[in-house]
Formats: structure tokens, sequence, C-alpha cells
């Protein structure tokens, strides 16, 4: 951090917090000094606020964009740019990866210009988590996990060399290993510290802990009120090279939230809601900030469910403020006690601790009480379906999307079974949105242990896994003795991190694709996830709903998107009776009392305190220990970036474009996530006839 030399409102402050002096850019002392009323703004647009303020040089960051947030008051929107930057940057392996060769591509014509290529380094703190490249390969055994974590490095074997090498190359850069966990989770578990401190000259300045990420869904961290959301790849590296990001002063919608959720209803009933109520008010391009009386009854784990799908709804980001959950949070996760004081110490001096007097652009409301059990598919995450009506919105839709009144049956070759339109082929309980949050992980154990005791069984077409956003989680898992049940059903965890939800569901059996194609089967997917796009899943797979953990293992079930989880029986207990849903669904007190008994914040401080160690195929990994990257000519995956070349001293300026045309023009609801690299490569594509070409 490198403050700005003017200081147009005389802001710079000091605080004491267990006896140690810290400076600080007082946005009280704004108020006093010029910039009225600017208590009454969203607590999101105090944290670009004192941005600004600790920025301003009179070249990137003006006196003007900080009276232009000041003027939103007015009218609640604003036409300035502003230029930002936040502290930090997250990265995951699938788009940290180009980022990381750009680098190393710098560096070596820094050296070719005979300058010294050790200069070039982040200057802003870089983490970059490898989550995104495990597959699910193997499932439903006990070995899974052991056997997905070896295809996996042997798969990537060149990409992980590579990023350790950027490990031990690069300043400001750190890596959290494969088998850690998804970064969103590792993000808001350990990297994330709310209020950020830094020394610059001698002195220990504070401010609001900010970030960009390249995945849509860093926005999950604004559940613990740090700014952040996702951006592409040029804006990222911009941002770890000390660049401003230049933005709108955002129009911000206030979302109140009141009372309490019912019993029988999860984050993800919550979330859900919010999704569909938020796309129909229309939040693109905007922030959405959390308050109300409700947010009492919503952990910390709830919020980050909701920020997390921030992308659904369509905003930049979904803020909650810092209150006494936030605190909470921090102890339980294995903060140390200095952190949490200097959060609300820090919060409560610059008026961003919890409070109702705030203006918004606009606000919506929603009553908590009102939540049902919900799903949401067959293909964007805003079609929200009660889960009374789930069986005849999926007949409905079947009906519209194949023109055909009966389900068409398969054989599958060699089994006792049958496949039919509407059957269940994947059910994964996987993703940042939900594995994060212990009450539907819980309450997903619970289940599955209610329905193994009443001799229930998954119906042999379901591929189950479970994949968790971290290994603190199958560590309270197992300590409340719920994994023997997942297990027994199927949910064997299959590895820590982005599976299913971004399409790396792995294959499915061949006797099951035949069968699909025979009769050209819709088929059905139920997961925990963010996004069921048609086609992201699996590429066999037409229809795909997202859903809690616990209806998950439901409709693992069930085993068809037909049946009706009201009404139909899953089976008959040992006496002959109907066992039903009610039979099986876990109340909140038994997953509250399984909670306190099973996690506790050495699960959090033990699992972290050796995070950039690895799994042992990492440690293995040999690198070269050098400042410049050895680039292998052959490599299909790795290659040296060409803009570097020839790169003359001076910029050259800009050129006019001539005869540009756009080279695809796409409907609102066809987003990159289509053409995504992640998930199955056919065989048959372009991309497969190029790999096998090369014997890959």
């Amino acid at each position: 951090m490198k403050p700005g030399k003017i200081n147009s409102y005389k802001t710079l402050s000091e605080i004491e917090i267990n006896n140690k002096k810290f400076k600080f850019y007082s946005l009280k002392k704004a108020e006093e000094n010029g910039l009225e009323g600017i208590s009454k703004l969203p607590k999101s647009l105090k944290v670009l606020l004192e941005n600004l303020l600790r920025y301003e040089d009179d070249v990137s960051v003006t006196k003007n964009q900080i009276e232009a947030i000041k003027d939103w008051l007015k009218s609640k929107k604003s036409k300035t740019e502003i230029a930002y930057r936040p502290a930090r940057v997250l990265l995951q392996d699938y788009t940290g990866i180009p980022a990381v060769a750009d680098l190393a591509a710098m560096r070596e014509a820094v050296k070719e210009k005979n300058k010294d290529p050790n200069t070039i380094n982040p200057l802003s703190a870089v983490d970059l988590v490898i989550d995104h490249s495990v597959q699910v390969d193997q499932s439903a055994k006990a070995d899974s996990f052991d056997k997905n974590v070896e295809i996996e490095f042997n798969r990537n074997g060149e990409r992980y060399s590579f990023l350790k090498w950027g490990q031990q190359a690069f300043n400001n850069f750190r890596i959290v290993p494969p088998g850690t966990g998804i970064c969103h989770q590792v993000n808001l578990e350990y990297l994330s510290k709310v209020v950020w401190s830094e020394e610059f000259e001698g002195q220990s300045y504070l401010f609001p802990d900010t970030l960009v990420g390249t995945d849509s869904h860093t926005t999950m961290v604004n559940g613990l009120s740090v700014l952040g959301w996702g951006v592409g790849g040029i804006e990222a590296e911009a941002g770890m090279l000390g660049q401003p990001i230049s933005m709108l002063i955002p129009e911000v919608i206030g979302f109140e939230v009141k009372n309490k959720m019912p019993e029988g209803t999860t984050a993800t009933d919550l979330v859900l809601t919010v999704v569909k109520m938020l796309r129909d008010k229309g939040v693109v391009g905007k922030f959405v900030e959390f308050y109300g009386d409700g947010l009492k009854n919503l952990t910390l784990a709830d919020r980050a469910t909701i920020a997390n799908m921030a992308p659904e709804y369509g905003a930049t980001c979904g803020f909650f403020p810092i209150d006494e959950e936030t605190l909470k949070y921090l102890k339980f996760s294995g903060r140390d006690e200095i952190t949490v004081k200097i959060v609300e110490e820090y919060a409560k001096a610059q008026g961003l601790w919890s409070s109702e007097d705030i203006d918004f652009t606009d606000t919506l409301t929603l009553d908590m009480t009102t939540i049902v059990p919900t799903i949401s598919g067959p293909k964007r995450p805003q079609d929200k379906v009660l889960l009374t009506d789930a069986s005849t919105s999926f007949k409905k839709s079947f009906s519209e999307v194949t023109g055909k009144k009966d389900f068409s049956v398969s054989k599958v070759k060699d089994k006792e079974y049958s496949i039919k339109d509407g059957s269940i082929l994947i059910a994964a309980i996987t993703s940042c949105t939900n594995t994060s949050n212990p009450n539907v992980l819980i309450g997903a154990g619970l289940l599955a242990k209610k329905a193994v005791e009443l001799g229930l069984e998954v119906k042999p077409w379901v591929k189950t896994s479970l994949a968790p956003g971290s290994q603190v989680v199958t560590d309270y898992l197992e300590k409340a003795g719920l994994n023997t049940y997942l297990d027994k059903l199927g949910f064997h965890l299959v590895g820590y991190g982005c599976t299913t939800c971004i399409g790396n569901s792995g294959p499915l059996a061949d006797e099951i694709v035949d069968s699909i194609q025979k009769e050209n089967i819709y088929a059905v997917s139920v997961l925990s996830g963010n996004r069921n796009f048609e086609g992201r899943i699996s590429p066999h797979i037409k229809a795909n709903y997202l859903a809690s953990p616990p209806l998950v293992v439901a409709y693992a079930l069930a085993g068809h998107m037909n049946f009706d989880l009201y009404k139909d029986s899953f089976g008959k207990d040992k006496n002959g009776k109907d066992i039903f849903m009610k039979d099986i669904w876990p109340s909140n007190k038994e997953i509250e009392d399984v909670l306190k008994s099973s996690l506790n914040p050495e699960m959090f401080v033990k699992r972290y305190s050796n995070v950039s160690e690895g799994p042992k195929q990492w440690q293995q990994i040999k690198t070269e220990k050098s400042s410049i990257y050895n680039w292998e000519e052959n490599s299909t995956y790795v290659k040296k970036p060409p803009f570097f070349e020839n790169l003359p001293d001076q910029p050259e300026g800009f050129k006019k474009i001539h005869d540009a045309r756009p080279l695809l023009i796409l409907g609102d609801m066809v987003t990159t996530d289509h053409i995504s690299p992640a998930g199955n490569i056919q065989k048959e594509s372009p991309t497969g006839e190029y790999f096998m070409k090369h014997q890959i």
C-alpha cells in the first residue's frame, strides 16, 4: 500500500488498539471537513470512499471523484467514474495460470533488456487457490478421494509444476495447493481479515479488506463484509500490478430481511428466493446491500450463501455489514483475538458497524417467515420452483422441451434396471454456495442417517458424490459420525474442489451413456451448486436442478424428478410401513445440537496451520529454483505469451482499428460459462481431435 500524497479533507487519524497505534483515513473527519451527509451512505460505498481518500493523488484519484460519492446522496446514482484499488487479488487455477504466465513472460522481456527480472512481482497481495482441476472420475467408493487425487496430479502435472515454480519465483504471491478446498471457502475461513493492516514508511495503517478475484463467485466473501467481486483476467492482472480498476459509482439496492426462517427450511431455500426476487427487480451492474432486523437470525454461513450467488441475481456484489455475527465467526474460525478486536474497533470508528440509517437507491423487503422449501431449474438459477410443485413443474418443462407426452424408457445393458426421461443420473453435494454452510451439511448427514436406519438405498443409476469446500467439513462430519451414513448412500468424499458445479462431474458409466443415447433420454442432475445451465454439468444431461444438500440426498433416494417428495413413499421399513420425507427430514434442533458438539475453532486452526504444504503429491513436484521459467516448446498447455516479444522501450501509442466486427451477438442468458473450457471435452470435438493427435 502506497497512500496518495494529497489529503484534501484532512482525514488521516490515529487509533490505538491493544496498546498499538494505527493510522487510518477517517470517514468521520471527512464528514466534518466538507463531505456532509456521508454517514448515511451504504456501507459498501463507505468502503469505496475510504479507498479514494487513502489513494488521493490528483492523478488517478482526484478530489472530484471523492466529491462525486458525496453527491451520490442527492439522486442515489452517479455517472462519475472512480479509480478503485482493492487490497488483494484472489485467483483460481484455471484463470490464474494465464496471469502467472504473463508475469513469467514479463520477467523474460525485462531480462532481455539487461534489466533485473526480479523487479517483476505482484504489487498487491495475490493468493492462488488450486481448486478447479479435480474431477469426479471415481465416486461412491471408499478410495474415491485417493484415486481422484492421483488422477488429478497425473492429468495436471505440467500445470502444477508451472504453478509451483511461480510459488518460489514471485514475491507477494501465495499458492494454496490442490486438495485444500474451494477458493471462496478458503477465502472466507482463512485468507480474509475484514480489516487489513499494512506497513508504510514505518507506520501501521488500517483499512477495509477488499479484493477482486478471477472467479465470479468471489462475491461470497461479502457475507463477511469484505467487498469483492469477480473480474476478467486483464483487470485482475492490473490489480496485481497496483493499477486501479476503473468503475462507475454504482447504484445500491437495499435488501431488508425481516423475522426468521421457519422450521424445515434451509439457507439454500432462502438464497433461491433472493435470486428470483433480485432478478425480477433488475440489479445488473448494481451493488446489493442487506440490512434489517432479520440479519441477527442469519449465521455468517447463511450470509455467505446469499452473497455467493450475486452473479446469479445479476448484482456486482451482495454486501453485509459488520456486526456481532461477523466477530463471532472470526473467533469461531480460529482468527486470533487481536484480529477480532481490530475489526470491531475499526468498524465502529469508521461507521462500518451495522446500522439502519442508510440512504439506498431503492429497497425491497423479504419476510423470512414466508420462505418455503425451494429448488431451481431446469436450466437457470433464477428458475425458482417450489418443492411442492417440483414434479408437476418438471413434467411441464419436459413436455415443452421434448414435445413428448410420456416418458421414454431405456434398458441399461447388463443391469437389472432401466432409466427413463426424468431419471436423476447425478446427485452431487458440491460447490462453494452450500458446502461452506455447516447447517445444510449436517442436515444432509442427519437425513442420510435416518434413511439408512430405515433401510433406504440410493437408486443404482444415480452417480453420487460429496465434494466439500474445505477439509474442515469432513472433520466435523466425522466427529458427528455422519460420514458413515453418507458413505452408505454413496456420498463418499471425492475431492475438495469445484467439481460438479463447474462441469467436472466426471464420466457417467458407459452403459448409462449408451442407454441415454439409445432413446434420447432427457436425463436430470440435482446438485447443491450455483450454476445449472444446459450441458454445463454433463454433456449427457439436459435438465439440472439446484437444491440444498439434504434435498440432494433425498432426490438420490427418489431417483426420478417425477417423484413428489411431499406425497410419494421412498419405500417401506422393516414393518412394511411406508417411509415419507417427514420421516427422514431432520429438525432444526437436531441440526443445532449436532453442530454444537462437532464443530470447534481448533479444527480451523489445525487445518490452516500448514496450508501451503499440500498433499504428498504436491510436495514431490520438483521445480527449478530460478527467477526465469524454462518454457517447454512442445507443451500443449503452458505456452509463453507472445505479447512481450520485440517490445519497444517506449509504448507505441494507440492505433486506429479499421473494419472491426462482432464475432458473436448473443442473448441475455448466454454467458462465458456456456463456453468455459472446464469439464468434459468430447473426443469428436475439434479440441478432442487435437489432443488425440498429440496423444494426450
